[in-house]
């Protein structure tokens, strides 16, 4: 893990362009190739991708309830002041939606390379003679796949919370827009408590997400 983060942080030397290409074009094998060239294993890219995956929740998580808290705010704004609020609302739903955009981008990420981790691990079974250390590893693999599965399904529930949110919160700021008057202000007080308990459930399915991808991370490095 020290060294992918070693080589993220490196300049832009001639190998890092090549990394950079191979990542853009979608050659996600030939990537994980020449990482392993490097000393970079995929196990590794894996637990690197889970802590992107945690931290990028953990973001949305804090963006969600910080919008919640404008939205809390804006409905006490008096009416001379709701064009400002709009565009702080439109800001908010903004930030909120690349948030969302991060986590599935990551969970894709995570995906993408437990599949090629997980075959390559399957595939390597048959080279062992040894066959006591054959059966240890296929326990590894099967433990591992069972924390991996488990975490997926909590990243997965997590983010099926955060659309039903953005789409109430383009409504409202769509609203509000059109109808910056003491009407529009009485309706976004009936949306605020959907909104709460919108985003109640998402920070809660986000946290249990979070905890899942700790738990993850650190049965990685328990077994390394």
């Amino acid at each position: 893990m020290a060294r992918l983060r070693h080589l993220r942080c490196t300049a832009w030397a001639p190998g890092a362009v090549l990394l950079a290409s191979l990542m853009l074009s979608g050659c996600q094998s030939a990537y994980y190739d020449v990482m392993e060239q490097a000393g970079v294993h995929k196990r590794d890219i894996l637990s690197d991708r889970v802590i992107a995956a945690r931290d990028a929740q953990q973001d949305a998580d804090e963006q969600f309830s910080s919008a919640l808290e404008r939205y809390q705010s804006v409905v006490t704004v008096p009416e001379s002041e709701l064009s400002r609020a709009h565009a702080a609302l439109e800001s908010d739903y903004s930030r909120s939606q690349a948030a969302a955009e991060r986590v599935s981008q990551r969970i894709d990420a995570i995906e993408s390379v437990a599949q090629a981790l997980f075959r390559e691990w399957e595939g390597e079974l048959d080279q062992y003679q040894n066959e006591s250390y054959r059966r240890q590893s296929e326990r590894e693999l099967e433990q591992t796949r069972q924390r991996y599965s488990e975490m997926l399904d909590a990243m997965h529930r997590a983010e099926d919370t955060m659309p039903p949110v953005l789409t109430a919160m383009h409504d409202n700021v769509l609203f509000l827009k059109h109808n910056l008057n003491a009407r529009a202000i009485g309706a976004l007080k009936g949306e605020v408590s959907q909104l709460e308990t919108q985003i109640a459930t998402l920070r809660r399915e986000m946290q249990a997400s979070i905890e899942r991808s700790n738990r993850f991370i650190d049965g990685m490095e328990a077994s390394d």
